[in-house]
């Protein structure tokens, strides 16, 4: 069977690629369990050479990937050179970092024996990757544990098989022996024979929160470590001494970036009555000032949505929105020209357990609620499954903290929009998931965690260090 890339501004086929059959993947899933054997012993030096070494491929060849993302998901080019820029910096991140983070922890114990913490690569991992960031995800995972000592396997999404072997051959690039890292063409109902190959030893997801439910259960009731990344309906909190011009500025970006399409957007605009109509009113005329097009041109804000079902799903949840009471104040309609294109939308009134209200809403549609007071904000922002970001806007930064310490979520910004960085761990709470990617406490995710207890005679001598 073969598995097409089509481009979402289009609707051509970019690619064609023949899917693993389950005897292919078997046979790739034996060969990482035998390179496994032979990487964990590889010192640690110079798995992050050979990672250093995968950053620079990701440099010189960032036009081509750049180009690929775009052509496979609709992503402007402008964000997509950024991706692999951000690639290559969590690279370079862990070259430099990744024996700092899992060398041997000397631990206070008895006075006879020397106690420590040791952290030993678990084996071959399974990474079931979303479309939405194609790079980014991967990296964001494999930069980490590849240099950890394990083992990865690739489960991409399906509309971007080329970014799937295109990062294969990174690695393959940079030097790394056949098997430490491995692009499974594979479709999603083959996703828990993966799991419970016993050769597995985790698996990692990141997408949707129905999508983690399923992963999870499977590794579970293979008693196999998992960590789920999933979807967020982030609250973009603004506060009556919030910095309009900036606040409104940087809300249409959190909002729009990768054409609306990231969990880690600005989704929910809770807003204090004080300044809610100069804060609406500046907010739709940016958004309406925002330019739809081709992907591939240099001003282009806003690409298509990455597929045409998934354009289809979002304007089913605008519609559901303003049938039972929601106010449309811009856009609401799948634009009038080819491709998947989905206009700035922005939704005010929005009902209690309406889809605005309480779903993840994966597009360029925001949702602004008009709220009394600080307390109220801080109550709607956390009226949600979702536990993934938030943000808040205020010219007083202690008490932009005091509100981010009262968010329910594993990242919140003061004055900023909600990104991911290499040097701070990353992850959700709630129905946004449980784990950590990226900083200590990502490369920490898929080790054992080993005590090591050497007990001496009373008095003995050690050189061992203390």
């Amino acid at each position: 069977m073969t598995i097409e890339s089509t481009n979402p501004a289009t609707g051509e086929v970019v690619d064609t690629f023949d899917d693993d059959s389950g005897s292919d993947r078997d046979d790739r899933i034996e060969r990482a369990t035998e390179t496994f054997a032979e990487w964990r012993e590889t010192p640690i030096e110079h798995r992050q050479q050979l990672l250093a070494a995968a950053g620079e491929i990701l440099r010189e060849n960032s036009e081509k990937y750049a180009t690929l993302m775009t052509e496979e998901m609709g992503k402007p080019i402008g964000q997509a050179r950024s991706e692999v820029e951000k690639c290559a910096w969590v690279c370079d991140y862990y070259a430099e970092h990744a024996a700092e983070f899992l060398a041997d922890e000397s631990v206070a114990g008895e006075p006879d024996a020397t106690t420590k913490v040791v952290f030993q690569p678990l084996g071959p991992i399974l990474a079931i990757m979303p479309w939405n960031f194609p790079f980014w995800q991967v990296f964001r995972f494999a930069a980490p544990n590849l240099t950890a000592g394990n083992v990865g396997l690739l489960k991409h999404a399906s509309n971007v098989p080329g970014c799937a072997r295109a990062i294969e051959d990174v690695f393959r690039e940079a030097g790394y022996p056949e098997g430490v890292f491995t692009s499974l063409l594979i479709g999603s109902d083959e996703v828990d024979a993966v799991i419970e190959d016993d050769r597995i030893e985790g698996v990692t997801l990141t997408g949707s929160d129905g999508a983690g439910r399923a992963v999870g259960e499977t590794a579970g009731s293979q008693l196999k470590k998992s960590v789920l990344e999933l979807g967020g309906s982030d609250p973009f909190v603004v506060l009556e001494d919030a910095p309009m011009e900036e606040t409104v500025e940087t809300a249409v970006q959190a909002r729009l970036i990768n054409n609306g399409q990231s969990c880690i957007a600005a989704k929910r605009f809770i807003v204090v009555e004080d300044v809610y109509d100069e804060f609406l009113d500046r907010f739709v005329d940016e958004m309406d000032a925002q330019v739809v097009g081709d992907p591939t041109d240099e001003e282009t804000d806003i690409g298509p949505q990455a597929r045409e079902d998934l354009m289809e799903d979002l304007h089913e949840q605008v519609e559901e929105t303003i049938d039972r009471g929601g106010t449309l104040e811009l856009g609401g309609e799948p634009m009038d020209r080819d491709g998947a294109y989905y206009p700035p939308t922005v939704i005010t009134d929005a009902p209690e357990d309406t889809p605005a209200d309480r779903e993840e809403l994966f597009g360029p549609v925001a949702t602004v609620f008009e709220v009394p007071d600080e307390e109220s904000a801080i109550a709607k922002a956390n009226d949600t499954r979702f536990g993934l970001g938030a943000s808040v806007w205020t010219a007083d930064l202690d008490r932009g903290e005091r509100v981010a310490r009262q968010f329910e979520s594993g990242l919140a910004f003061v004055n900023e929009l909600v990104k991911s960085d290499p040097r701070l761990p990353f992850g959700g709470v709630k129905d946004s998931g449980y784990g950590r990617e990226l900083a200590r406490d990502g490369i920490r995710e898929f080790v054992n965690t080993k005590t090591i207890w050497v007990q001496r005679e009373a008095g003995e001598e050690t050189d061992m260090v203390e």
